[in-house]
């Protein structure tokens, strides 16, 4: 295989050092003897897909085989699973049905979770025009999330012939007036939602430049910028993914890398964002943590999910975000034990309950969605994707290399502690079994 990035080698080192006090798997079976309690999960599954399950359009062995062991003989999931990808170029039903027929078993549109499925929450955008970047059918996708007033890039080009210029065979054929004409039925444009890589990077990278450096009306001239700019929302920050080629391919967040600097270029200032959405984002994990809860209550499940396993190929998404919601919940139990001490030691509960209360809508994405069950969420590596164990480099300069050659996102800080899984395993079969012998699970 040919070999992967400084950074991506480096983290491979980092992590090797660990399997001496890490769980990593060889050969083992589910253990534990039959009975109610055991039958009852207590934890839940989040599935990356690229990279764990399919490589493109291919199956990987391990996923059909570590799916038999997840449903019964009637089909049900045994215990809760979401599938937590950080594609944006489809619905959930049509991901949910490409699954379906490449795992073999059915798997329904609320067991999957976009990178965009968390915009459902940001309300306050979805009464205003939006211009959404991407691929697929965006339309239907921001439909789909509660949008109603929505443009697309190419609705831009045909209202606007002579923004899009790098291409010739894409300029106007006929003579056009120097000064743009008013668009007909074009709003002006208050948000900009960047869903995943588009298919004309140029043109994409114009026209977003264009609507920030105009303030959402194309119709003018480039003005004196306004901070803060109009709203941006982004969605999969990955750098890199992987599909049937050896070697990783360009993902969103290398888009997004572009946006960044071409706007920092020109204004000498920093493209902010409203919202990242998409692995690593807690908002993601904390979503993806309320489908599982939905489903546990569907089967009636009384037990309640108290650890999250996610399963991945890419350190800087899948474990990065894993670990972060991880921190996020420890620290979360923390403020509720303090809490509770106070309530305790004031002996009415009056300031313990007003404390606890604020520790309750500590995040809008919390009073949107409940407050989060789960006190733990695990990272679990395969070795089926981007992450590569076989890639060395020097010991005494990993650490250093990771953190100039650093693939998250800008806004994401560099912490080694983030990117360190819990479980090393060599496929998504291995995890399954991993994580059934850990939870001491037997299934019904």
């Amino acid at each position: 295989m040919r070999a992967l990035s400084p950074w991506i080698r480096a983290v491979n080192v980092l992590c090797s050092r660990q399997v001496g006090r890490k769980t990593r798997l060889s050969q083992c079976g589910m253990c534990g003897t039959a009975a109610d309690s055991k039958s009852q999960p207590g934890f839940g599954l989040l599935f990356d897909i690229d990279g764990v399950l399919v490589r493109g359009r291919t199956p990987i062995p391990a996923a059909k085989k570590a799916f038999q062991k997840l449903v019964n003989a009637q089909g049900q999931f045994v215990v809760p699973v979401v599938f937590v990808t950080n594609a944006g170029n489809c619905l959930r039903q049509t991901k949910a049905d490409q699954l379906s027929h490449i795992l073999g078993v059915s798997i329904s549109q609320d067991q999957v979770m976009m990178s965009h499925s968390p915009l459902k929450m940001f309300k306050k955008y979805h009464d205003k025009c939006v211009l959404v970047s991407g691929q697929g059918p965006v339309l239907d996708i921001t439909k789909n999330l509660g949008f109603s007033n929505t443009i697309t890039i190419d609705m831009l080009r045909e209202a606007f012939p002579l923004l899009d210029m790098v291409d010739h065979n894409r300029r106007p054929k006929m003579p056009v007036s120097s000064k743009p004409s008013p668009p007909v039925n074009l709003p002006k444009i208050e948000a900009v939602i960047l869903f995943g890589e588009p298919i004309r990077w140029e043109t994409n990278l114009q026209l977003i430049i264009d609507i920030l450096l105009t303030n959402g009306n194309l119709g003018t001239a480039h003005q004196n910028l306004r901070f803060p700019h109009l709203p941006l929302l982004a969605c999969n920050m990955d750098l890199m993914w992987m599909a049937e080629a050896h070697s990783p391919r360009f993902g969103h967040g290398t888009f997004l890398v572009c946006l960044e600097n071409i706007f920092k270029k020109i204004t000498g200032k920093d493209l902010k964002y409203e919202a990242l959405v998409g692995k690593p984002s807690e908002v993601t994990y904390h979503y993806a943590e309320y489908l599982i809860r939905a489903q546990a209550e569907e089967r009636s499940w009384r037990k309640p999910i108290r650890t999250l396993y996610a399963v991945g190929d890419n350190l800087m998404t899948d474990i990065y975000g894993a670990n972060l919601y991880n921190r996020y919940l420890e620290e979360r139990t923390s403020r509720k034990s303090s809490q509770a001490r106070a309530k305790v030691a004031s002996g009415t509960g009056t300031s313990g309950t007003t404390v606890s209360q604020e520790v309750e809508v500590d995040n809008a994405w919390e009073s949107e969605l409940a407050a989060p069950s789960a006190t733990a969420c695990k990272s679990v590596l395969v070795c089926t994707g981007v992450y590569n164990p076989r890639t060395e480099v020097p010991a005494d300069h990993s650490e250093s290399i990771m953190e100039t050659v650093f693939h998250g996102h800008r806004d994401f800080r560099f912490d080694p502690a983030l990117v360190e899984p819990d479980h090393i395993v060599q496929d998504v079969d291995d995890a399954v079994e991993l994580i059934f012998e850990q939870e001491k699970f037997v299934t019904p």
